[in-house]
């Protein structure tokens, strides 16, 4: 059944103020600590970040918007997943946070070359993510199974079993570089961990919940990187 052209329009609006609202909370989060609108980095940064996102919010707003909305869904229903979810949102904090103070007072020294570099990385791991939104329109932000999911087997996921994940550590590990900091490495090698917690926690929902899933966690060996994990 097509999505109304109310519930789209609301979606659109949605999407219209959560976009911008985040760019400026993670601009003023990056450049009040760097006392400096001349933190170059952060620019490039905040372009390489909001310029791909817009286009894809553009692409499944048009084309998928019960995807966008299932990726506008914040609230975890399990008190577990929402006490991942919050201390997640306290490194990363920490994240955007210490790169300004870093710019500020030259606590790293990150060659221009390699914040570029990191950049160019976030950029494919997002193109990748996009790659895993045009194959599964179940891709929801949250741990949870819905009535109609299947089991996609196809694109990326015939490579890995968690590709959203591969694209979005890629990015997220990039980030701390790409903002000329390599002391906010330290509260993002956390954040990591908190992927491996939710990998093993929809692993665990979608064998139990999903058709299918255990013919193909046999038939597709790693989570995510192949022949590595």
């Amino acid at each position: 059944m097509a999505m109304s052209r109310s519930r789209r329009d609301a979606i659109k609006k949605k999407a219209l103020m959560t976009v911008p609202l985040g760019a400026a909370i993670i601009g003023l989060l990056l450049f009040l600590p760097a006392g400096s609108l001349g933190y170059w980095q952060a620019w490039l940064f905040l372009a390489t970040l909001i310029v791909p996102l817009l286009l894809v919010v553009s692409y499944l707003w048009k084309n998928d918007p019960e995807l966008l909305e299932r990726r506008m869904r914040i609230n975890e229903k399990e008190p577990k997943e929402k006490g991942v979810v919050r201390y997640a949102q306290l490194l990363f904090f920490l994240v955007f946070l210490i790169p300004g103070f870093d710019y500020r007072y030259g606590w790293s020294n990150v060659p221009a070359w390699l914040a570029v570099l990191s950049d160019a990385l976030m950029f494919l791991g997002y193109m990748f993510v996009f790659w895993v939104f045009r194959e599964n329109t179940y891709a929801s932000r949250i741990v949870e199974v819905e009535k109609k999911q299947k089991v996609i087997t196809t694109g990326p996921y015939a490579i890995v079993r968690h590709p959203m994940y591969t694209g979005t550590m890629l990015m997220y590990v990039c980030m701390p570089i790409a903002l000329g900091s390599f002391v906010a490495l330290i509260p993002m090698l956390p954040v990591m961990a908190v992927f491996f917690v939710r990998i093993f926690d929809e692993e665990r929902l979608l064998s139990k919940s999903l058709a299918g899933y255990e013919a193909y966690r046999r038939k597709v060996r790693y989570r995510l990187v192949p022949g590595i994990w």
